[in-house]
């Protein structure tokens, strides 16, 4: 399939934050651009006052006319079900329709592909690289799965030549990319509704990396069993970050790479595991070549990606962090990046499971991660694209942690609740909606 013959492209889930940053390029490129989406957001908003018509309503009736033509491409995200009369209008009339991770083969195909797997980091670590190469100057579109803080956008640049995408291992996407320069941050077990268990997470895993025939050109932390180049934080590897301090809520750090010691890197991005995604991006960016100067100049101006450790309020007497943790490492990550800034304060969680799977899953380690923190406050389960599973509540889950200081809320119950704590920091975390509730906590608490 020529992507160049395609004059329409038409999105069904184009609010997704993968899909609407695909809609972004295709406008970008020239494609006339429309799409439905089950509900309005700040998204979609944004994309109809970029010109792009959508509706909310599953209605055939509703997709502009110039749409029913040859060379319409119909772009579906797997959330949308086989009922969806929009979809089957189109399969029916054997127009070509594709998954966004087919697309992103596609695009990867014919560019200089730089794709980020692992089960953690894979937004952060592609944003700052796409900002690193944008910097730089290179020819260089990335895809990403969060709006970038320094272009607010999950689309950085509109080059033809280089792309720069997450590599998801949801519904063994990552297979349909061409990568010639490759990371895996991380395989930890998640996704089992889909995987049935951690080894054949990492098989796949392993099939991914084994896209990158080069293995100079694949970047692993040490330690994880893949072959490719290593990065550690105090630890011999390819590249490893050393002499690592805090200075005015900056980490402040050296590199040793094959070619030389870079010193006094400055990255803006707090906790252990931002400084591994920041040192992954480096160590990818070095490897294609880019020159040091830019690399370190691109890592002290990236300002973070909406909902990653996103500061809220930040002031003496209070700090309101967002983050889109949904995995017990990422909370763990969380609360290690908490600890390390503010010792000795009083913390406070307010976690949101995603998923009754994830969550019957991975139970016991929630409740461990989670009665680190000082105080909790448990959301209901955010079921996404699931149905209930019997026995498997928030209830449940809160009769695990072992911190009495535990409370489960509804969201009409949340922001009375948490004015009442007397915590210093408190951190919402959870990949569901809780993300919209942010601006009122921000304004209740300010």
């Amino acid at each position: 399939m020529n992507l160049n013959q395609i004059h329409n492209v038409y999105f069904i889930g184009i609010g997704g934050i993968g899909m609407s940053a695909l809609a972004r390029y295709f406008q970008n490129i020239g494609k006339n651009v429309s799409g439905y989406d089950k509900t309005p957001s700040a998204l979609t908003n944004e994309l109809i006052a970029g010109g792009m018509n959508i509706h909310f309503e599953d209605n055939i009736s509703l997709i502009p006319v110039n749409y029913f033509v040859e060379n319409t491409l119909v772009i579906l995200t797997p959330a949308v079900p086989i009922t969806h009369s929009e979809l089957n209008y189109f399969l029916e009339r054997e127009f070509i329709v594709k998954k966004r991770a087919e697309v992103l083969g596609l695009i990867t195909k014919d560019t200089f592909c730089f794709a980020v797997a692992g089960t953690h980091g894979k937004t952060t670590t592609s944003s700052i690289l796409g900002h690193i190469l944008y910097e730089s100057g290179a020819d260089v579109t990335a895809f990403l799965g969060g709006i970038v803080e320094n272009y607010n956008s999950n689309l950085i640049g509109s080059g033809k030549s280089i792309s720069v995408v997450e590599a998801d291992e949801f519904d063994r996407s990552f297979l349909h990319l061409h990568p010639n320069i490759a990371c895996v941050t991380s395989m930890d077990a998640d996704h089992l509704d889909i995987y049935g268990d951690a080894s054949s997470i990492e098989s796949s895993f392993r099939e991914f990396a084994d896209k990158v025939s080069d293995k100079s050109k694949l970047i692993v932390p040490k330690g994880l069993p893949l072959e490719g180049l290593t990065v550690a934080i105090n630890d011999e590897a390819t590249f490893t970050a050393t002499n690592i301090r805090i200075e005015n809520s900056t980490y402040v750090f050296d590199v040793i790479s094959p070619s030389e010691t870079i010193e006094n890197i400055a990255f803006n991005l707090p906790g252990h595991h931002n400084l591994m995604n920041a040192l992954m991006a480096l160590a990818m960016a070095k490897t294609f070549g880019t020159p040091t100067n830019d690399i370190a100049k691109a890592l002290a101006s990236f300002k973070g990606v909406q909902r990653r450790f996103s500061y809220q309020i930040k002031t003496e007497r209070l700090v309101y962090i967002d983050d889109y943790a949904h995995h017990p490492t990422e909370i763990d990550a969380v609360h290690q990046a908490v600890r390390e800034l503010y010792p000795n304060q009083k913390v406070l969680a307010v976690f949101q499971p995603h998923l009754f799977s994830r969550t019957k899953d991975f139970a016991d380690d929630f409740a461990e991660k989670l009665s680190r923190f000082d105080e909790v406050l448990l959301l209901d389960i955010y079921p996404a694209r699931e149905l209930p599973l019997e026995g498997i509540t928030s209830s449940w889950l809160l009769s695990k942690i072992e911190n009495q200081n535990k409370k489960l809320v509804s969201k009409f119950e949340l922001i009375p609740t948490i004015l009442k704590s007397d915590a210093t920091v408190i951190v919402t975390i959870g990949a569901g909606d809780i993300g919209e509730l942010v601006p009122s906590i921000k304004k209740a608490l300010s």
